[in-house]
């Protein structure tokens, strides 16, 4: 499948067969391209929380206002951000870069970071975001379905799966083959609306 018909064919699918499973190198292929995806300074932000476990499903779908998208799918990821990675060993982000290029970047980006609680947060939440947008276009290139959710009380989810303080929910994306079409589109919004030129 092209990129453009991804595009176009991606929809949010609420309902998913609950007896599919993909398969090992399959879901391999999913993060492994996730992990393509740009982030600020190459911190790679996020992290992919995988919930596999039958009873761990069960306990998240609670969390998510018994969803049924949660226990259906094939694959169930909470992105989530890791708010403090600009300053957990930065240096690995440019491990492979040239010496000058590390010894300028690395410095630089903890500048950007140390005392802006808000880049903090927003870099993990962008660039988790980029990422469940990767995630999704790949699973719509191979033949699978998505949904992104915010669907769920965070404080009950941090609890189910141990979130650790510095690390923030992204979103949840469930992945799997369509029990049932994604509904018609609610509506967009036209060009001359939202896109402007130079200023508003």
């Amino acid at each position: 499948m092209d990129l453009t018909t991804a595009i176009t064919e991606r929809r949010s699918v609420k309902h998913f067969d609950p007896s599919h499973r993909m398969t090992e190198a399959e879901v391999a292929t999913l993060y492994e391209q996730a992990l393509l995806s740009p982030t600020s300074y190459n911190i790679q932000h996020w992290r992919f929380l995988r919930i596999t476990d039958e009873n761990q499903r069960q306990a998240v779908r609670a969390a998510a206002w018994d969803q049924a998208q949660v226990s259906e799918a094939s694959e169930l990821v909470l992105i989530c951000g890791d708010t403090n990675a600009w300053q957990k060993s930065p240096e690995r982000y440019w491990q492979d870069a040239p010496e000058d290029v590390q010894a300028m970047l690395v410095p630089m980006l903890q500048d950007f970071y140390n005392g802006r609680e808000w880049i903090q947060r927003d870099e993990a939440i962008r660039s988790g975001a980029m990422a469940a947008q990767t995630l999704m276009l790949s699973a719509k290139a191979m033949g699978y379905d998505s949904c992104p959710m915010i669907g769920f009380d965070q404080e009950q989810m941090a609890k189910i799966v141990n979130l650790p303080e510095d690390h923030i929910f992204v979103m949840m994306v469930a992945i799997g083959k369509a029990a049932k079409p994604a509904n018609g589109r609610g509506g967009q919004l036209p060009l001359s609306e939202v896109v402007l030129q130079n200023s508003f």
